[in-house]
Order: structure tokens, then sequence, then C-alpha cells
């Protein structure tokens, strides 16, 4: 028996991630049901090919496999109004953070020039390892670029969420949400608390967390429902398991 969905219910509208071996909900719902493995397994020809070293590759306790993420290089940079030099700039996990929660407002019909009313975005990444690995190891760009504009443009975790809410025109609270491994929870904490206060109609939740290799970046987009009077359709709105269909868009309002 389904409880009657209040005012102060929270639905999920629209998804968007990255995680080895899918590129979407979708896909990776079906690699659980089916019980894909997404763990790749690597010969030493293609970790040496990768940059490896050959000595570390001999060693005992060394693992030779990976999770990799798909479409590293895809990145539209010209979409989001980046030139090729930033782009290539920006930590990856920047770039994943953008794609995602553009993809996930259209995965729930509510891309920014369709949306009035303000959005909230709530988002955290791991340490910038991409920085200090790729970009500082480059002299010749640091001294052409300088250091400050290299952190701040496109590597600080600190412009994680605002520089979204920028490019996309959102006009809700953007917050950066650092609480190490529980970032994720937190962010969807706060957001819910957003839109229970009114403050905004609709809150983007994001993580993208990576150490040296990259880890999944998810996003959703979360909205308050409306109460029966209001929509018959509500009902399908509390549908809470990934086996069940999403709510329809008609069995969402904004929050007042």
């Amino acid at each position: 028996m389904v409880d009657e969905p209040s005012a102060n219910d929270i639905a999920v509208i629209g998804l968007a991630l990255r995680v080895p071996g899918a590129r979407d909900a979708r896909q990776f719902w079906q690699n659980l049901r089916n019980g894909v493995e997404s763990i790749e397994d690597r010969t030493p020809e293609e970790l040496v090919a990768a940059g490896e070293s050959a000595e570390r590759i001999r060693r005992s306790n060394y693992v030779r496999r990976t999770s990799a993420l798909p479409g590293m290089a895809d990145f539209d940079a010209e979409f989001f109004g980046f030139s090729p030099k930033d782009a290539a700039i920006m930590d990856p996990q920047h770039r994943h953070f953008l794609e995602c929660a553009w993809e996930a407002m259209e995965d729930a019909a509510r891309p920014p020039e369709r949306t009035t009313g303000p959005v909230g975005l709530f988002a955290g990444c791991g340490m910038g390892s991409y920085f200090y690995f790729n970009v500082c190891s480059n002299r010749p760009l640091v001294d052409q670029v300088g250091m400050f504009l290299l952190r701040h443009t496109g590597n600080d975790k600190d412009f994680l969420a605002t520089r979204a809410s920028y490019f996309f025109d959102l006009h809700g609270p953007s917050v950066n949400v650092q609480t190490a491994c529980s970032t994720s929870l937190v962010a969807i904490h706060y957001a819910c608390q957003s839109l229970l206060s009114g403050e905004c109609e609709m809150t983007a939740v994001t993580s993208s967390r990576k150490a040296r290799s990259f880890r999944p970046t998810a996003t959703a987009v979360l909205s308050t429902i409306a109460p029966p009077e209001r929509s018959s359709a509500a009902a399908s709105a509390s549908s809470c398991c990934a086996a069940c269909p999403m709510p329809s868009p008609t069995a969402i309002r904004s929050a007042r």
C-alpha cells in the first residue's frame, strides 16, 4: 500500500552519472541487474602504453586491474563556453560535473532555459590530483598562464558549484560541500532542506570523488512533489526503487 504523498515529500525527477561501465543511470542499473563486471584487467603492454612504469608492474603486489571511466576525451568545450585550452587545463572532475549537471536537468525535463524559479546546486569533489600531476608538471604552461589562474580557472574545488551556477544561469543557492566520504549524503541533506525551506524550487546534487584514479560521478535533480489535491498523478511519484518507473513530470510542482 503506497502512502499518499504530502507537500513535504521530495521526488528525484532526473538522474545522470558516470561510473565504470556505464554513462547513464539506465545502463548502470542494467549492469547491476545482469551482474556485469566493470572492473577490467590490463596486460603489462597496455599498462606501459598508458604510461605506467615497467618496474612497478613487475612488483608482486601490483594489481593489473582498473575501473576506467568512458568518454574522458569527449568533453564538448564549445557547448559549455570554454576554449580548448581552458578545457585541457580543467580537472576532469569538473568537466564531468558540468556534463552530469546538464544531463540531469535534461533528464528531468527542466533545462535552465525552461526553469523560471531559483535552482540550487550542492556539490563536492575530491582533491585535484590532476592539477598536481598533469598541470603543475607542465612547466611551460605554468610559466605562460600563471599558477593562480591555473588553480582557480579549472582546478580548485571551491569553484565547482558556483561556476556551474554561473554558466547555467541558476539563481538559487550554490554551495560547495566537502565532508570527505559523506559529501554526497550531506549534499542531499542540504538540498532537501533548501527545497523544504522554499528558497529554491529545484536542486541539483552531485558528488565527484577521486584520488589518483577516477571514481564515480553522479548527479540527481530533486524537487518537491504536489499533495494529492493538486495532482492526480502525484501518487506515482512515491516510487523509490530503481526497478520502478521514475515519477512523471506532471507529478512535480515547485516549492512555494
